[in-house]
């Protein structure tokens, strides 16, 4: 059972935010987080809360049954999930993206993560997609083939910088397809000018497009580069470039 709002034991301290909902049995403690700005929108935390709890639920129910089925990988404890929303960007005052970080220990040889994204539109109080913002977004069309081509450079240069130049290959980034169900998860990215989004920044786990130790990357597409493909609405909300320190860290 998810119960909102109660604080867990153990590595917390006094000073950490209490958790929205958590669940704790013997087979697993998880949390999730809202940040305080996801909770000033009323329908956007209730909208996060319910896809949350949902989470914990799912997640409890398989620690269970893996405790179970397989008792003796539980003698050092249960398992240890955490998920948190929190808000990248606002553009226009209507499109609010949030990322989405999953934290998960199962005990194995090391815990593993994974990241994903929420578009939501203020004015309709529900989940959309960067479609309204394209005039065609087809599989194999015209805008998800430069969409998915300057997605591999951007990830091509993240990994030169990081060194790791030996995994900018097909085979890892054959999941960057030009499909908006398969390129990646994705934001608005902040931009320089108010109110506007410089372009997209899609995100990625560990193990999407490069092996485990390399960690997350985040691609930065700048809105330029999609200018000919781009709805009136998508015209209106673009603009201006990537705010200086927005890609020295996974965002």
């Amino acid at each position: 059972m998810v119960v909102g709002c109660v604080a867990f034991q153990g590595a917390t301290h006094a000073a950490d935010p209490k958790p929205d909902a958590v669940v704790k049995t013997k087979s697993i403690e998880a949390r999730v987080f809202l940040d305080d700005k996801i909770k000033a929108d009323a329908a956007l935390a209730a909208d996060c809360l319910a896809e949350g709890k949902k989470w914990l639920d799912k997640s409890a129910a398989e620690a269970a049954a893996s405790r179970k089925e397989d008792p003796q990988f539980f003698k050092d404890g249960g398992w240890d999930f955490e998920r948190k929303y929190a808000i990248r960007s606002v553009v226009a005052d209507r499109y609010v993206s949030v990322l989405r970080d999953d934290y998960m220990n199962t005990r194995g040889a090391h815990p593993n993560s994974d990241v994903n994204t929420i578009l939501w539109d203020k004015a309709e109080n529900k989940r959309i997609s960067i479609r309204p913002f394209f005039t065609e977004t087809v599989d194999k069309g015209p805008t998800m083939k430069a969409m998915a081509k300057a997605a591999i450079a951007s990830l091509t240069i993240e990994k030169k910088k990081r060194d790791t130049s030996e995994t900018a290959t097909d085979e890892w980034f054959k999941g960057v397809a030009p499909s908006l169900l398969k390129i990646g998860a994705v934001t608005l990215a902040p931009s320089t000018e108010a109110g506007k989004s410089s372009g997209l920044t899609f995100h990625y786990p560990p193990y999407a497009v490069g092996p485990y130790a390399e960690g997350e990357y985040v691609a930065f597409v700048p809105w330029e580069t999609l200018k000919p493909y781009l709805t009136p609405e998508g015209t209106r909300i673009f603009g201006g470039a990537r705010p200086k320190g927005d890609g020295d860290e996974p965002q």
